[in-house]
């Protein structure tokens, strides 16, 4: 057998991309050679880490794919981190997390809050480290063996499948919020209804979603995926742990993996409840603003965010939305299709003129039985 080392010159390149690598591995490749301002995307950094393809510059391994045998200082970003350290991956606290990371995507599967392999989920366990779910598996399926290992730039660092795609839109917020542990990302279809309307469901109404959640945030759309997706929750997670994603679904962000994912619970259930409660016809009953600053008081006890413990950004005397709870959209204008007018605008004598034609109508077909 040959064992010796085949390398692969792409030191005249500018960018390597997956097709790239994949076509040099399937050649024998064991040692990718770039220059020192190539750009090797992610996936393609990804695709060598996970066949042991070393990526060096100027004959020494890259950080790409190197081990590194000490910490090292990264200073690109702020605050500075020390390089990711691979070996947390196989310490048993990795291996409980990893049972809990599989424990809470079957309960989101069961509570179908996800389908196909959608949603994902991550734990930050180091300074500089975060297990994540796989991409293209269903959370009903995983495996502690399917998890990755990635650094808080989104390499994959150990793990034998990819990570997800949607790492980023959970590393922003470890960077963002120090004390968030875990995330879960999901599509719960009721909280996702509120988020693909453009609304939030209202306060005041269900004491538990007070405290536990609260007042939500809903962010922009962006395409899933992409460092401009994980960036739109940047201006919200800071006081909230749960935010709506336009057109797509929710993140909540917890101290464990199991209370990320209750948030995610909480939330969908409320809004159900509003849901169901707004097609008895009849008014909601809400919590008082007092019996709400009691809520708040055990809320900001428990460490949980909230926007409004700032009360120079709140409305004056206003812990509650005035939208009245299980609104999950404006109202549209009634209005006649054929003469554009809104209802408001029919006059009398077009009423009473449509009561005769359709008083006739019955009439006549009365007497011609």
């Amino acid at each position: 057998m040959n064992n010796e080392e085949k390398s692969i010159d792409f030191s005249s390149r500018k960018v390597v991309a997956m097709r790239d690598v994949q076509e040099a591995v399937a050649g024998g490749a064991t040692r990718i050679v770039i220059a020192e301002s190539c750009v090797v995307t992610p996936s393609a950094k990804d695709f060598l880490q996970q066949r042991n393809v070393a990526l060096a510059t100027s004959g020494k391994a890259s950080a790409a794919t190197a081990t590194p045998t000490a910490p090292s200082t990264i200073t690109g970003g702020s605050p500075s981190r020390t390089a990711a350290n691979p070996r947390l991956f196989n310490t048993p606290e990795a291996e409980a997390i990893k049972k809990e990371i599989c424990a809470v995507g079957r309960k989101l599967w069961m509570r179908q809050f996800v389908d196909g392999n959608g949603g994902n989920i991550s734990y930050r366990i180091g300074p500089n480290e975060v297990i994540c779910t796989p991409t293209l598996v269903s959370k009903f399926d995983l495996t502690p063996e399917d998890l990755s290992l990635v650094d808080l730039e989104g390499n994959q660092i150990a793990g034998t499948k990819p990570r997800t795609s949607e790492i980023f839109l959970h590393l922003e917020i470890y960077k963002a919020v120090p004390q968030a542990k875990s995330c879960v990302h999901c599509h719960p279809p009721h909280a996702t209804a509120y988020a693909i309307t453009g609304k939030v469901p209202p306060n005041l109404v269900i004491p538990e979603f007070e405290v536990f959640v609260g007042k939500v945030a809903i962010s922009p759309y962006k395409t899933p995926g992409t460092a401009e997706f994980a960036q739109t929750v940047i201006p919200f997670v800071k006081d909230h742990n749960t935010v709506l994603l336009a057109n797509h679904g929710i993140i909540c962000w917890g101290d464990t993996v199991t209370h990320a994912e209750w948030y995610a619970e909480v939330l969908e259930t409320y809004c159900w409840t509003l849901m169901l409660a707004s097609q008895l016809g009849v008014p909601i009953s809400r919590i008082s603003e007092q019996q709400g600053e009691d809520l708040l008081a055990i809320k900001k006890k428990l460490g949980l965010p909230d926007s409004r413990f700032d009360t120079s950004r709140m409305k004056e005397c206003q812990l509650a939305d005035l939208e009245m709870p299980g609104s999950i959209a404006l109202t549209p204008t009634p209005c006649d299709g054929n003469t554009g007018k809104s209802a408001s605008a029919v006059s009398d004598a077009d009423v009473e003129s449509l009561v005769k034609s359709v008083t006739a109508a019955v009439m006549e077909a009365i007497g011609s039985k």
